[in-house]
């Protein structure tokens, strides 16, 4: 005979709460489960909107004009790189090719257009046959020098006009390093008057070449690493690179005689890093704006390296080799001078934009140099007296 359990009311009590418990403790954990689910769909849509609690991961390539870690022009983008990969807490990372590595120096400009890289790095001057006022973003002969371009490019509508001349090919430009103001080239023959320009191969591009062109010579563009051997073997008769720094790099002081200044054709030149605009648009807002903050750093990074790093190289040139260093004759200077303004009235008049750039500038140009003539120059001319 089985016998009857008689449970007590407190028993009963206890099992009844345990029962509440762990009901309570199952629906909290579902609605946390819930959230966590919500939360994650939100930072995955928000993220594509903007919100910098994204955890998408990027990653870029970008294509350059030198060759791989050159001294300051190969490794501004690599410093940029490594900038938006820091500040992006590896959100974002750029792996940074050499010319040829995935496509030719030249081929920059187009690959990035295509979308075969995110980004480049490269010379806006050597698009100008495509682009005729693509010059202005780079270097103008006579033109501003680094801290005038940038002061153009930023508060001065420079920028604005660079995006609107990119637009059509799908690319938007950033200003990605300056080298401050070049030497004039590297020559095996002294250059006393205009006529010694006349027959020379020169390796000189953008407006420079045009000017030189102009003024009797025969202006080539090539890239760097095949400027020692053209050189070296009579293909070019001379050859503008950089400054000191670069140019020692390259070797070119090992195969020519005569390194004349000042660097006419390119007193400030400005680099470009160029953006894929859909690739750009797939960025939440964060990483726009980072990789704009990353281009300023490097813009200025790169001048502040060729300021420093030039002067270290010329004193070694100086010092070591017996490369004569010599000014171009003041009524050189101002042929060239006379060619490159006739020219840039004639640029002006091609098509609408390029005018449109042109008077941006020379509006700009002309203001600068009404206050540096109080200010830079004159203390410069100050600080040299005797």
């Amino acid at each position: 005979m089985t016998k009857n359990k008689n449970y007590s009311p407190a028993i009963i009590l206890v099992l009844l709460a345990a029962l509440v418990s762990v009901s309570w403790l199952y629906v909290i954990e579902k609605d946390s489960s819930a959230k966590e689910r919500n939360n994650t769909e939100n930072v995955s849509a928000v993220g594509s909107e903007g919100n910098s609690n994204s955890e998408q991961h990027f990653a870029w390539k970008m294509v350059t004009s030198w060759p791989k870690n050159f001294p300051g022009l190969g490794t501004a983008p690599e410093h940029f790189a490594q900038a938006v990969e820091a500040m992006s807490d590896g959100r974002l990372t750029i792996r940074v090719y050499g010319a040829g590595e995935i496509v030719p120096a030249m081929e920059v400009f187009s690959a990035v257009s295509q979308g075969t890289a995110e980004m480049g790095h490269s010379g806006a001057y050597y698009w100008k046959g495509k682009i005729p006022s693509s010059p202005f973003f780079t270097a103008v002969p006579f033109g501003l020098t680094a801290i005038e371009q940038n002061g153009w490019l930023y508060y001065g509508g420079g920028l604005e006009l660079w995006r609107e001349v990119y637009e059509p090919f799908n690319l938007i430009p950033l200003a990605g390093g300056n080298t401050g103001v070049q030497m004039a080239g590297w020559f095996n023959k002294e250059i006393n008057s205009l006529e010694d320009l006349k027959g020379l191969k020169m390796r000189i591009p953008g407006l420079g070449g045009e000017v030189f062109s102009r003024a009797g010579g025969t202006a080539v563009t090539m890239p760097g690493g095949e400027l020692y051997t053209s050189l070296q073997t009579g293909l070019i008769d001379a050859t503008e690179w950089v400054a000191p720094y670069n140019d020692m790099a390259l070797g070119l002081h090992e195969v020519a005689k005569y390194y004349y200044y000042p660097g006419w054709h390119e007193p400030g030149p400005s680099l470009e890093l160029v953006i894929n605009k859909d690739a750009f648009a797939t960025l939440p807002k964060d990483l726009q704006t980072i990789v704009e903050i990353a281009a300023r750093y490097a813009n200025q990074d790169m001048l502040d390296e060729y300021t420093a790093r030039n002067s270290s190289s010329l004193i070694d040139l100086e010092k070591n080799y017996d490369t004569k260093i010599m000014k171009l004759p003041d009524d050189v200077i101002r042929e060239l001078k006379s060619i490159s303004e006739e020219y840039l009235e004639e640029l002006a008049g091609q098509d609408e934009l390029t005018a449109k750039v042109y008077k941006s500038w020379k509006a700009y140009a002309d203001s600068v140099r009404d206050y540096h003539h109080i200010s830079e120059q004159a203390y410069i001319n100050a600080r040299d007296l005797e």
